[in-house]
């Protein structure tokens, strides 16, 4: 039944949201027709396709108001990069073309590295590099972290296993 993903947005300028992702090494799939108030942007390995409308063909198929993205978050797009370097290289042509970053590049929870920024119409992006030997390793290590705070040695738990066996007793009076 489902064949293929598309995420509509709205944009203000195609023109300008086109420019914006192409500066940042992003490919734009050719529409039917040379549609000048449209654009398909292909994303990652499995070709997600975002497609960008301007905001009046946008309400023509909605029927809503477009949401003022100065004020709100309407969704946080999410996209995987190879590498820290990766990340490093686009967070800086985000800010070479025009877009806002919101969250510097840095590292998260001791295995993710990332950031975030907004494109020219306040669409929130978030780019992140998941290392996943340091994911396990941070696994392990909280792990061993909750073991060292809540120490249970076989003779403490047997011990307690006894007492409530004894109270079950008690309370079953012949």
């Amino acid at each position: 039944m489902t064949k293929e993903f598309w995420i509509n947005l709205p944009v203000k300028d195609i023109k300008r949201t086109k420019d914006f992702f192409t500066q940042l090494g992003f490919t734009f799939k050719p529409l039917p027709g040379n549609r000048e108030d449209a654009a398909c942007l292909i994303l990652g390995s499995k070709s997600v396709q975002v497609m960008f409308f301007e905001e009046h063909e946008f309400r023509s198929f909605t029927n809503s108001d477009i949401p003022d993205t100065s004020r709100n978050n309407e969704v946080l797009f999410s996209v995987d990069a190879e590498n820290a370097e990766e990340i490093n290289m686009l967070a800086s042509k985000v800010s070479k073309a025009g877009g806002k970053i919101f969250a510097e590049p840095g590292e998260k929870d001791g295995w993710m590295y990332g950031f975030g920024f907004t494109d020219p119409d306040g669409h929130k992006w978030n780019v992140l590099h998941m290392d996943e030997s340091k994911m396990q390793q941070q696994h392990q290590n909280q792990e061993q972290g909750q073991e060292q705070e809540h120490p249970q040695d076989h003779e403490q738990v047997q011990e307690q296993e006894q007492q409530q066996q004894q109270t079950r007793q008690e309370l079953q009076v012949p």
